[in-house]
């Protein structure tokens, strides 16, 4: 397993975050949001290489990751949207409108 890099920016009307997936297939990525997580999940499919000369060396890390992220309660969940483009995840999470309501004290 392997854990992607992010960044998190917060913006007047949304929250981005970008997260780095070099070498993940978009259809391999899962995102979603629930009880204020928002968790993103995939995996990076193992090439199958045939060596020479028996030499061989592999850095770049194969497998599944995951990260979780808490939302605050400004985020509108039901519009979230998220593209993959050369090897970055973005994640657009809007924000809802501030709701602002007068309560009157009966005495």
């Amino acid at each position: 397993d392997w854990v992607p890099a992010v960044d998190i920016k917060e913006e007047d009307v949304r929250f981005l975050i970008h997260a780095d997936i070099p070498g993940v297939n978009p259809k391999d990525i899962d995102v979603h949001m629930e009880n204020g997580i928002l968790t993103i999940s995939g995996k990076r499919e193992t090439e199958t290489k045939e060596e020479r000369e028996g030499y061989k060396r592999v850095e770049r890390v194969r497998g599944s990751f995951l990260r979780r992220f808490t939302l605050p309660d400004t985020a509108n969940a039901e519009q979230i949207s998220a593209k993959s483009e050369h090897g970055v995840l973005e994640v657009i999470i809007p924000k809802q409108a501030k709701l602002q309501k007068k309560i009157t004290v009966e005495g």
